[in-house]
């Protein structure tokens, strides 16, 4: 089997949840993630995104599981041929109020909201959301198992690493285009020595010394 090939069987394999909504009245999922739950510096960012199935992406996994290249060159595809997608922030002072899983909440919420296509059915990987109207079908591992969620995944992956590679020539020292704001030792050395940034998450470093 070609890689092409490969490709095109797996895309038929992720497409499972997708047909199955279709085939109960409910065509236009939407898939939705968040990347940057974990890190201690920098926004959560989460993306929605409603794929046009007359325009397939081949070549969709969980984010994670692909290179830096190769989710770059994905990300460009799904904003050209998506029906409609939405990419939404939020800042660390935000996260410190509310508390990292209400504010990723928050961000996919205002995702919703903000689509220019209503959905008919949230495809979501292991977050409960609730208030949006609209039904949530929850499936653990979405991310590597339905191409609407792998293409918010990296919608939103890509879109955080961006912000942070921004924020590393903002905030010179603490290595934030290199491990993106997560707990590496060399981005705990670098609080020690030049203090905490105005992105740092201050409930994520309230027992550093």
């Amino acid at each position: 089997m070609t890689r092409e090939e490969k490709l095109k069987e797996k895309y038929e394999v992720m497409s499972a949840f997708e047909k199955e909504c279709a085939e109960k009245g409910k065509p236009l999922c939407c898939g939705i993630d968040e990347a940057g739950r974990g890190p201690l510096a920098g926004p959560v960012v989460a993306a929605a995104c409603i794929l046009d199935p007359d325009q397939p992406i081949y070549g969709l996994d969980d984010s994670k599981k692909l290179s830096p290249k190769r989710r770059e060159a994905l990300y460009e595809e799904i904003v050209s041929k998506a029906k409609c997608f939405c990419i939404v922030r939020v800042e660390p002072t935000e996260i410190d109020e509310v508390n990292i899983l209400n504010a990723t909440k928050n961000a996919m919420r205002a995702c919703v909201e903000r689509l220019t296509v209503k959905p008919d059915i949230l495809l979501i990987d292991a977050v409960n959301l609730t208030g949006t109207g609209i039904e949530v079908m929850p499936i653990i591992k979405g991310d590597a198992k339905s191409n609407s969620i792998a293409a918010a995944s990296i919608l939103a992956k890509v879109s955080r690493d961006r912000i942070m590679v921004e924020y590393d020539k903002e905030y010179p020292g603490y290595g934030f285009a290199k491990h993106k704001g997560y707990g590496t030792p060399e981005h705990y050395k670098a609080i020690r020595e030049l203090g905490k940034s105005p992105i740092h998450r201050e409930t994520f470093l309230k027992n550093l010394h």
